[in-house]
């Protein structure tokens, strides 16, 4: 069965000699990967690998079959064309950590239009701004939204917030209630749209130590997620 949809790439993995495995984060059916036959092979040309880098949007006819593992592309053209995602050193670290980030926590195969729609419009954001030193940080705020884990903020004026519970506390509860910098920064962050990105001040120590509570809240709510490989490569390109 032909279908058209629009999808955002999340990984990709050489198989064979000219083949690519993609796994892609689609509009109306979450995470699907597909089989790319003869894709790095230069001479066909059917199908350009530049199409499938990180994050790319994408508009593709797929050749859909049930219970299939592997989804086979027919058509492909780009959905936005990017202008300085890939090629800006900052904003390719980011797209290289969040979509290892992404390929974790991006499993399901069931519709999320709301999710699509966040991935979409924010890495379309991302792309034509010069200043998102702080994007990664709310972007996987935000992302705890579509996740099912975002903090609770019926009560931010508590002294702590409990990584483990998604609460705000009166008292430290455990190991995992945190307070003073990290605190302040987390509530500066909850509630904000993108463009007041630029409004919080944070030098690359701060920046660090909030994305490392970050991905400890990631652990702590989903049982299979694991710390990013390129974590320390893109710490070094935002020291």
């Amino acid at each position: 069965m032909l279908i058209k949809t629009k999808v955002i790439v999340i990984s990709k993995l050489k198989y064979r000699d000219n083949d690519l495995i993609v796994k892609c984060f689609t509009q109306h059916r979450g995470a699907v990967s597909y089989l790319l036959k003869g894709v790095l092979n230069t001479k066909k040309g059917s199908s350009k690998a530049a199409y499938y880098q990180l994050l790319s949007q994408l508009q593709i006819e797929e050749n859909y079959k049930q219970n299939q593992s592997l989804q086979f592309i027919k058509e492909v053209r780009l959905d936005y064309n990017f202008t300085t995602l890939h090629t800006n050193l900052y904003k390719s670290s980011i797209v290289m950590f969040l979509s290892e980030v992404l390929a974790s926590v991006l499993r399901e195969e069931e519709e999320n239009t709301q999710l699509y729609s966040y991935l979409e419009t924010t890495f379309r954001w991302l792309d034509v701004k010069d200043e998102f030193s702080n994007f990664h940080l709310l972007f996987l705020l935000n992302l705890t939204k579509h996740l099912g884990f975002y903090p609770d903020i019926s009560d931010t004026n508590r002294m702590y917030f409990n990584l483990s519970s998604g609460l705000f506390q009166s008292t430290k509860q455990d190991n995992y209630s945190i307070s003073g910098e990290n605190l302040t920064i987390l509530k500066q962050l909850l509630g904000i749209n993108f463009d007041a990105l630029d409004q919080i001040k944070l030098n690359s120590k701060q920046r660090q130590s909030f994305l490392a509570m970050l991905l400890l809240y990631f652990e702590l709510h989903l049982g299979t997620f694991k710390k990013p490989r390129s974590l320390q490569i893109f710490n070094q390109v935002f020291n």
